[in-house]
C-alpha cells in the first residue's frame, strides 16, 4: 500500500512539474508578444495570413517601427523612381503606387484586375512594378523576360498575358511574348541586360531593407500593406499619399 501511494505521489509530483513548467513557458511567450518595449512593424498585414505568398529561402524581418519611416524615405529614390523599373498608369502622375511581386503568385494574379482598374479610374497614379522572383526559378525566368520586352516597349503586353496564366513556366512564358509581337532573338539577348539584373539586385536589397517579406506588397506613401487588399483600400491610401502631398 505505502510503495503504491508513493507511486501516486510522485505521478502527482510529475504532473504539478509539468504544470509549472507549461506555465512559465506561457508566461515567457506571453510576455514576449506584450512586452511594452517591444520594436512594432508598420506592415500591416492582410487580415487572412494566407492570401500572401512567401519566399522559398527567408527574408530579414521587418524593420524596428522607430526606423522604418526613415527608412522608407531614405530608399524613396529607388522604390519609386528607379530608371530600371517598369512605370504603367500615369508616368508623371502624382502619387506613385509601387507593387512588389511574382509571376507564380496565386494572389498577385488575384489582385491584378484590381490593379489594373486602379490606374484606369485614377489617372494621377504612377504604378512601379518591382519585380521580385522569389518563388521559383520559373518566376526568374518569367521576371527576366518581362524586364527584357520592356527594352522592346512591350512590358505591358507581357505582364498581362503572364499575370493571366495559372501557373507560369518558362515555356508559357516564351510562348506568351511571342503572341504579344516580341522579337524573341533579342528578347532571349537582354533577358541577360544589366539593367535587368540591376532591376532585380534592386528589389532584393529594397525587400531587406524594409523588411518585405511575401507578395503581393504595396508601398503607397507612408503605408506599406501585404496581400489581397481590397480595391477599396488601395484608393484610400491613395488618397491618403494625395492629401499629405497637398500639407
Amino acid at each position: 500500500m505505502r510503495s503504491a501511494q508513493r507511486g501516486l505521489g510522485r505521478g502527482r509530483l510529475i504532473l504539478l512539474s509539468l504544470f509549472v513548467v507549461t506555465l512559465v513557458g506561457s508566461a515567457v511567450v506571453l510576455y514576449r508578444v506584450y512586452e511594452g518595449n517591444r520594436p512594432l512593424t508598420l506592415i500591416s498585414d492582410d487580415p487572412t495570413k494566407s492570401q500572401f505568398s512567401s519566399p522559398v529561402e527567408g527574408i530579414a524581418p521587418p524593420a524596428p517601427a522607430t526606423t522604418f519611416i526613415d527608412m522608407l524615405n531614405q530608399r524613396r529614390a529607388d522604390l519609386e523612381r528607379d530608371p530600371n523599373a517598369p512605370v504603367l498608369g500615369n508616368p508623371e502622375g502624382d502619387v506613385t503606387v509601387v507593387e512588389f511581386f511574382d509571376y507564380n503568385c496565386p494572389y498577385c494574379k488575384r489582385i491584378a484586375d484590381d490593379v489594373k482598374t486602379l490606374i484606369e479610374e485614377d489617372k494621377g497614379i504612377r504604378l512601379v512594378y518591382r519585380e521580385w522572383p522569389i518563388l521559383s526559378r520559373d518566376s526568374l525566368f518569367a521576371a527576366r523576360a518581362a524586364l527584357a520586352a520592356r527594352r522592346q516597349g512591350k512590358y505591358e503586353e507581357l505582364h498581362w498575358a503572364l499575370m493571366a496564366q495559372p501557373r507560369v513556366t518558362e515555356k508559357s512564358t516564351l510562348r506568351a511574348a511571342q503572341n504579344v509581337g516580341v522579337d524573341m532573338a533579342r528578347l532571349l539577348n537582354d533577358m541577360n541586360h544589366r539593367s535587368v539584373s540591376r532591376h532585380i539586385a534592386l528589389s532584393m536589397d529594397l525587400s531587406r531593407s524594409l523588411g518585405i517579406n511575401g507578395t503581393p506588397t504595396f508601398v503607397i506613401g507612408e503605408k506599406v500593406s501585404r496581400g489581397l487588399v481590397p480595391l477599396r483600400q488601395l484608393q484610400d491610401y491613395v488618397r491618403d499619399a494625395r492629401t499629405a502631398k497637398v500639407k
